[in-house]
């Protein structure tokens, strides 16, 4: 145990397995008290039980403070709920680290719209609204004159950065949650509030729902210093100091963490511009611009 966050109060949604567990587990260990929010449900979202139960014994065996919600991140009184338990529990909210999630992988063609509503109202609406409520809650706090240290991070992956087969519902929610968390880095930071948006990797109970994917691995299946390029808590540590005061400057960043190896991501920038002085384009005259200039390959017909 450290002492980087004592005294924090600690929200990890999704964390009754794979990388929420992680991030509970690490968070924990730095001196943080945590609410282990899961609903205990399947990979696909189906069902519901007492996962975090299992999540939160293994944070008071290493000697820390937890306690277990099952709300479901997509619904609204259940959030509001959430951040209000973390006060009843242990007092004001510092952290809110926002993972759960669920998958429901098929091509285009093949996926319903329940598939794809379903993965949305997950992700999507389960990272916005527990966020909306504690930025209630810090808002309230900072009108009060309190000096805020206020962290919320996020989940995004490399499906919503790059795209991936089979998955328009999960990448396009991912691609959403960095543009929230931007949004929310913009909005948050007058009254302390940092936001970042973390892309981890790890062999989850998701992730194995891949054809030729890893085994899972739990968290708690490594000792705290044990390196696996599959750990799901590998990313952990980089949450744990995001959560920290010492990254009170560090806001509106995405960052992989996979492997040994942090990315910081550079998003969408401009990387090439063609001028159209000041006239309207031609569509005729496009081409031959678009294809030396903007894509830098040959213009049609050039050998």
């Amino acid at each position: 145990m450290t002492d980087l966050l004592d005294g924090k109060v600690a929200i990890v949604t999704g964390a009754g397995h794979g990388i929420g567990r992680g991030h509970a587990l690490e968070l924990a260990r730095h001196g943080a008290r945590v609410v282990v929010n899961d609903l205990g449900a399947n990979v696909d979202g189906s069902g519901a039980g007492s996962d975090a139960d299992d999540t939160v014994a293994l944070i008071k065996s290493m000697g820390g403070d937890a306690v277990a919600d099952y709300g479901d991140v997509g619904d609204e009184q259940a959030m509001a709920t959430l951040v209000d338990r973390a006060g009843e529990a242990f007092g004001p909210l510092d952290i809110l680290v926002t993972n759960a999630g669920i998958v429901r992988d098929k091509a285009l063609w093949n996926m319903t719209p329940e598939d794809f509503d379903a993965v949305m109202r997950v992700h999507v609406r389960g990272t916005w609204l527990p966020c909306h409520f504690a930025s209630i809650h810090w808002r309230q706090r900072a009108k009060a004159g309190e000096t805020l240290r206020g962290r919320i991070i996020t989940t995004t992956s490399g499906a919503g950065l790059w795209g991936n087969f089979g998955q328009t519902n999960y990448a396009t929610a991912k691609a959403a949650i960095v543009g929230m968390t931007l949004t929310m880095s913009v909005e948050l930071h007058s009254i302390g509030v940092t936001a970042n948006a973390v892309g981890p990797g790890g062999a989850t109970r998701l992730a194995a729902t891949i054809p030729d994917d890893h085994n899972v691995i739990e968290a708690n299946d490594l000792a705290p210093d044990e390196y696996h390029p599959m750990d799901p808590g590998g990313s952990s540590p980089l949450v744990a100091w995001l959560a920290s005061d010492e990254a009170q400057h560090v806001t509106g960043q995405v960052l992989r963490a996979i492997n040994d190896k942090i990315h910081l991501m550079g998003g969408w920038r401009e990387s090439a511009t063609i001028s159209g002085n000041e006239t309207k384009w031609d569509a005729t005259k496009l081409g031959t611009l678009l294809a030396t200039d903007i894509f830098h390959t040959r213009a049609p017909g050039l050998r």
